[in-house]
């Protein structure tokens, strides 16, 4: 079964009258946290396309860049989006029940937000509001600034990414530190670990786009270019 048609499902035993945010209660328990995930995602770009006034024209193909989506599933991701920008609730209810499906763990919470920033910038810019918007989430997650400060790092378009910031270490830290915090940020991008989280296969090409990152900052580093 796939994970759009399980989204399908989690839709369909929502009760007359529920928001979508109301599905996030529901889906708690590990094999069902990757549709929460999934939900969360193009729920949460839905209301962030909201908040900075701009949707763009094929909002399904935002999504593309962090899930692979067939044609014969497209429906199911515009009927999330919709079903969020129509709902009342703000996204600070969304975010709040979001991080308390995940709880347990901050992991599955800064993959979501790194998530957001891959929909954020599909547009090739990266709007005041788009920024205002993700800094209160990842309050609302619990993400430290510093992990926040990371994954932005890695988004920003307008500048080169600073590559401590990618690591999230101080500039003048030493080598071999680095060298540790380099090898746990690859490490908990393998996409193993990603699915143990909750991040659903479909999804875990965020790994790929990460390792790009992180690995360069690292290069850089060691070579004393930065």
């Amino acid at each position: 079964m796939s994970i759009w048609t399980r989204i399908t499902q989690a839709l369909g035993a929502l009760r007359s009258g529920e928001g979508l945010s109301a599905v996030f209660d529901r889906l708690r328990t590990p094999p069902e946290r990757t549709v929460g995930f999934t939900i969360a995602v193009i729920a949460l770009g839905a209301k962030m396309a909201k908040a900075d006034g701009r949707v763009t024209r094929n909002e399904v193909a935002a999504f593309r860049e962090v899930f692979t989506i067939a044609a014969a599933d497209e429906a199911a991701a515009a009927r999330v989006f919709n079903l969020a920008r129509q709902d009342v609730a703000g996204f600070d209810v969304y975010a709040t029940r979001v991080a308390a499906m995940f709880s347990d763990a901050e992991g599955p919470l800064a993959d979501l937000l790194e998530g957001l920033f891959h929909i954020a910038v599909a547009d090739g810019d990266y709007h005041p509001a788009e920024d205002d918007f993700l800094s209160r989430v990842a309050r609302i997650f619990g993400v430290s600034d510093r992990a926040f400060r990371s994954i932005r790092a890695r988004f920003v378009p307008d500048c080169q990414p600073d590559p401590w910031e990618v690591l999230g270490v101080d500039p003048g830290t030493p080598v071999e530190d680095v060298r540790k915090a380099w090898r746990a940020l690859v490490r908990e991008a393998h996409p193993d670990r990603m699915i143990a989280r909750g991040v659903p296969r479909e999804a875990v090409k965020l790994a790929e786009a990460r390792l790009v990152v992180v690995n360069r900052a690292w290069e850089e580093i060691r070579e004393g270019r930065a």
